[in-house]
């Protein structure tokens, strides 16, 4: 299969945050929420939040960028990633003057293939 840029779902969910979807959950026999390409804007960011039984993982791809992992906050540059487990409070928020590039994975303990539940 083949998606070209413009076939992507785009969405947003912060001023500034722009989530491009690369491979819909039904793809990945429900076993991930979310498998996006996230830009993040000069300036913008995505308020400290957490998320009830699932995992989220990002991987810098370009730029630099200040991500929050419960109370720390971290600067990660392009090849970094971040792993917050479920329940952990994380956010990003993009200082610089270019944008900032992330790949992003969600998995979720309530979602697995034909609907069961993963063991994680």
């Amino acid at each position: 299969m083949i998606r070209k840029f413009d076939e992507q779902r785009a969405f947003s969910r912060s001023p500034g945050v722009e989530i491009r979807v690369l491979v819909e959950p039904n793809e990945m026999f429900n076993a991930g929420r979310l498998y996006a390409r996230i830009t993040v804007a000069p300036g913008a960011k995505v308020t400290p939040h957490r998320h009830e039984m699932e995992t989220e993982s990002f991987y810098v791809a370009k730029g630099t960028v200040e991500m929050r992992d419960n109370d720390t906050v971290v600067t990660l540059t392009e090849g970094d990633m971040i792993i917050t487990p479920d329940g952990e409070v994380h956010g990003i928020e993009n200082k610089t003057d270019g944008p900032v590039e992330l790949i992003a994975l969600i998995v979720s303990r309530e979602q697995g293939v034909d609907g069961k539940s993963l063991t994680l």
